[in-house]
C-alpha cells in the first residue's frame, strides 16, 4: 500500500458518502461501504498481499458502526505503524441541507432514535469533530449537485498526468445563494459590467459568446484579470511549496449566471495553460439538482 491509494470516506449522514463511493468505483477503486473500523488494518494487510491487484482502496466508515466508530482513532494509529499512507475524505453539509435530504428520502438519522433529525446531527457532529480535524480533504455538499460532487471526486482522485502538484477547483456562484463554505479564496466580481440589465443577455449565461464579449470588453475587466492572473501566479507556487494539495477558488457575482461564470472559465483557461490540473463548477448557473444522499 506504499504506492497505491488508501482512502477512508467519512462524514455526516446525508452528506453524499454514497455518491462519493460510487464515483470512486467508477475510477477503478476497490470500495467497501460501512466497514467496522476494527477490520480496517486487517483489510490493509490483505491488500498488501495481493501483489498489486488491490492497490486503490476506498472504505466508507461512519457513525453507522455505532460503538465501533469510537475505535477509529486507534485504528488510524495502527495504519501509521503499518506504513499505510491513508487519506481521509470528509463530507459535510449544513443542517438545513441535511434535514431537507432526510425529509425528501424519508430516512431516519442513525442517531435520532430518541430525538429529531437536528438532535441526531448535533450529536453526530460532536462525535466526528476529531476525525474532521485529521481529514485530508473536506467537501461541503450543501449547495452542489451529485454531478458536481462526482466531478470533484474525479478531479481529486483520478490517475491523471503529472501536474504542478496542486489540484485547483474553481466554483462560480451567486452571493444571493450563499458563499461556498469550503472555498479557500473568494473573489467578488459584482463590480464588473452586469449582463443582467441587458434584455438580450439576461436569459443567457456566462458560457455564451455574447455574454463573454460584453463582460470582457470592459477595461475594468481586463485590468482585473491581469491582476488576478498575477496573484495566482504568485500564490499557487507558495501553496504547493507548503504541501497544499487542493485549492478551491470561489468566483461570485449576484446571481451566479453571468459574470462569475465567464471569469471562472477564463481563470481556468489561464491556469491550465500554466500546467495546473483544474476543475470548474458553475454552482448556480442552472437550477440545482438536489443531492439525495
Amino acid at each position: 500500500m506504499h504506492e497505491g491509494r488508501f482512502i477512508i470516506i467519512t462524514g455526516l449522514s446525508g452528506a453524499g458518502k454514497s455518491e462519493a463511493v460510487r464515483a470512486l468505483e467508477d475510477l477503478g477503486f476497490f470500495c467497501v461501504d460501512n466497514l467496522p473500523p476494527t477490520l480496517i488494518p486487517k483489510f490493509a494487510e490483505l491488500a498488501s498481499q495481493s501483489e498489486g491487484k488491490i492497490d486503490r482502496i476506498a472504505l466508507v466508515v461512519d457513525i453507522r458502526s455505532r460503538e465501533f466508530f469510537d475505535k477509529l482513532f486507534y485504528v488510524l494509529d495502527d495504519l501509521e505503524e503499518m506504513g499505510v499512507n491513508y487519506e481521509i475524505l470528509f463530507l459535510e453539509a449544513s443542517d438545513e441541507a441535511l434535514v431537507r435530504r432526510f425529509k425528501e428520502t424519508r430516512r431516519r438519522h442513525p442517531l435520532s432514535a430518541e430525538g429529531g433529525i437536528v438532535e441526531g446531527l448535533s450529536e453526530e457532529r460532536r462525535k466526528l469533530e476529531q476525525v474532521r480535524e485529521k481529514a485530508s480533504r473536506i467537501i461541503d455538499t450543501s449547495n452542489i449537485t451529485p454531478k458536481q460532487l462526482r466531478e470533484r471526486i474525479a478531479s481529486s482522485f483520478s490517475q491523471k498526468s503529472p501536474s504542478k502538484g496542486i489540484d485547483v477547483i474553481i466554483v462560480s456562484f451567486g452571493f444571493k445563494h450563499g458563499i461556498p463554505m469550503d472555498a479557500d479564496l473568494v473573489f467578488d466580481v459584482r463590480f464588473l459590467p452586469n449582463p443582467h440589465y441587458v434584455d438580450a443577455l439576461r436569459p443567457l449565461t456566462g458560457e455564451s459568446d455574447a455574454v463573454r464579449d460584453y463582460v470582457f470588453r470592459s477595461k475594468v475587466t481586463k485590468s482585473f484579470l491581469d491582476k488576478l492572473f498575477e496573484l495566482m501566479g504568485f500564490l499557487l507556487p507558495q501553496y504547493t511549496k507548503e504541501g497544499k494539495t487542493q485549492l478551491i477558488i470561489g468566483i461570485g457575482c449576484t446571481g451566479g449566471r453571468h459574470r462569475s461564470v465567464a471569469i471562472a472559465n477564463r481563470l481556468a483557461g489561464f491556469l491550465k495553460e500554466q500546467g495546473y490540473n483544474v476543475t470548474v463548477e458553475h454552482r448556480d448557473k442552472d437550477i440545482p439538482e438536489r443531492l439525495a444522499e
